[in-house]
C-alpha cells in the first residue's frame, strides 16, 4: 500500500503560479496530477514515469511543467500562467501494480 501525501494548494490570482507536490511512501511506476472542477469530469493534468516520460493534457501544455524526484518517491507540478478555468481540487496518483490517490488539494484562481 502506498500512502500519497499532497501539498501546495491555495489561492491566487489569475496570472500567478502555485507548485504542488506529492510524496509517495514507496516505489511507483507513474505518478502524475488529476483535478476535478465542480460540475465536470475528473481529468488528466500531467503524468511522470519512472522512466522520464511525460504526457500533458492540451489545455496545461505551455503552463504546467511536471517533474518528478524519483529519490524522493516525489512529483512536483509548476503551474505558471494560472487561469480562473484552473481551479479545481487538484488529486495526486501513483501507480505500480495497483493505484494509488491523494485526498486532494484545492487550487482556486480568482479571476
Amino acid at each position: 500500500q502506498v500512502q500519497l501525501v499532497e501539498s501546495g494548494g491555495g489561492l491566487v490570482q489569475a496570472g500567478g503560479s502555485l507548485r504542488l507536490s506529492c510524496a509517495a511512501s514507496g516505489s511507483t511506476i507513474i505518478m502524475g496530477w488529476y483535478r476535478q472542477a465542480p460540475g465536470k469530469q475528473h481529468e488528466l493534468v500531467a503524468t511522470f514515469s519512472s522512466g522520464g516520460i511525460t504526457n500533458y493534457a492540451d489545455s496545461v501544455k505551455g503552463r504546467f511543467t511536471i517533474s518528478r524526484d524519483n529519490t524522493k518517491n516525489t512529483v512536483y507540478v509548476q503551474m505558471n500562467s494560472l487561469k480562473p478555468e484552473d481551479t479545481a481540487v487538484y488529486y495526486c496518483n501513483a501507480r505500480n501494480a495497483d493505484s494509488y490517490w491523494g485526498r486532494g488539494t484545492q487550487v482556486t484562481v480568482s479571476s
